[in-house]
């Protein structure tokens, strides 16, 4: 109850907008409803398609795959289109949305602004610059997505040692940082846009708008396991990132290192961010979004908010993938899906919500 009553005075001094009437039974209630309505999500998506496969064959399909069924039935082409093309695809959408979600909700928190989103600190201007160096240069920089991670991470770093005065790292110092170092790498992507070729030139703006025209198990098996990691370690100290909303002052006065908690996660958030980035470009909107979606139904409590998060990124993005490569008969990137969905949204949320979220 002292417990209870401390979280309830922390939430109430940093000014988040509280839901009342919401127990921790509710609240576990709405996230195993979130965690089912992904999983219809997933199965419509399965089934969605230019070409049209009933949801017997997508059934028989998987389960001969898994070893529950007999090979000699299953035909190619559906085998083709459902576990070679739409499943992994699926599966990456789901693991990027929870990624940009989670990291954006971590953010939110450590630099308590609700406009806080997983690329203040230059990750998608870093990466963006990664990206056009290995599609221009491909002799020197051989992989695309190393590339695109290694400048995020890149980014982020110089952000964050710019920021750092005699052994501190102030939220602001460090928002600005982050604004500085990516016009920086917003200036060397324009420069190569400029000396590049049409070619080259298409495949940057491609590359810029997002994203998942290559999705392959490989990409699944690389990045899915580092999500789930990065969602236990953040989710594992979301009583600290609490705290940590309160101030550095308030951190330490309570028995919190606020200097470590910080670059901890501030470190998990960038890498999953960069790491998500360097296999499918920026998508927009998604960590701004879904952390105010999550906070609005569960209140502020990080330990609610966090798995909403991430369940509320994969629903959106599998959602909006879906729609970009159903709509035409051309595929739409998901980038510009995600903003034209995502701007009525922030408009709603000024216009009805934005004196209890943004003061």
């Amino acid at each position: 109850m002292l417990e209870y009553t401390k979280l309830h005075n922390i939430f109430k001094r940093i000014g988040w907008e509280e839901v009342e009437g919401f127990s921790e039974l509710h609240k576990i209630f709405i996230i195993t409803a979130l965690a089912l309505l992904l999983t219809a999500t997933v199965l419509g998506s399965v089934v969605s398609g230019t070409y049209p496969i009933t949801p017997e064959d997508i059934f028989a399909t998987l389960l001969i795959h898994l070893g529950l069924g007999n090979p000699a039935e299953m035909q190619s082409l559906h085998s083709t289109i459902i576990w070679d093309i739409r499943i992994p695809r699926i599966l990456l959408t789901v693991s990027v949305g929870g990624a940009l979600a989670i990291a954006g909700a971590v953010f939110q928190s450590v630099f308590r602004n609700p406009l806080v989103e997983p690329y203040i600190l230059g990750v998608s201007s870093g990466s963006a610059f990664g990206a056009a160096l290995a599609i221009v240069y491909p002799s020197i920089f051989f992989s695309t997505q190393l590339s695109a991670f290694f400048f995020g991470a890149l980014a982020v770093t110089l952000a964050y040692l710019l920021a750092r005065v005699r052994g501190e790292t102030p939220i602001v110092s460090l928002i600005l940082a982050g604004v500085i170092i990516g016009s920086v790498f917003s200036a060397f992507v324009s420069f190569l846009k400029y000396f590049s070729n049409d070619t080259e030139l298409r495949e940057i703006v491609f590359w810029l708008m997002g994203g998942f025209y290559y999705a392959t198990w490989e990409d699944v098996f690389l990045l899915s396991p580092a999500v789930i990691a990065a969602f236990l370690i953040l989710w594992a100290l979301a009583w600290k990132l609490n705290i940590l909303s309160m101030g550095d002052e308030e951190a330490r006065n309570l028995g919190i290192n606020p200097e470590l908690y910080k670059f901890v996660v501030i470190v998990v958030a960038t890498g999953i961010t960069a790491f998500s980035v360097s296999h499918v470009g920026i998508i927009a909107w998604v960590g701004l979004m879904m952390p105010h979606a999550s906070r609005m139904v569960l209140g502020p409590d990080n330990r609610f908010v966090i798995p909403a998060s991430l369940m509320m990124g994969g629903i959106y993005v599998t959602i909006c993938d879906t729609l970009a490569r159903t709509m035409t008969g051309s595929e739409i990137p998901v980038g510009i899906i995600t903003s034209i969905l995502g701007a009525p949204y922030l408009c709603y949320l000024l216009r009805n919500r934005g004196k209890a979220i943004f003061g």
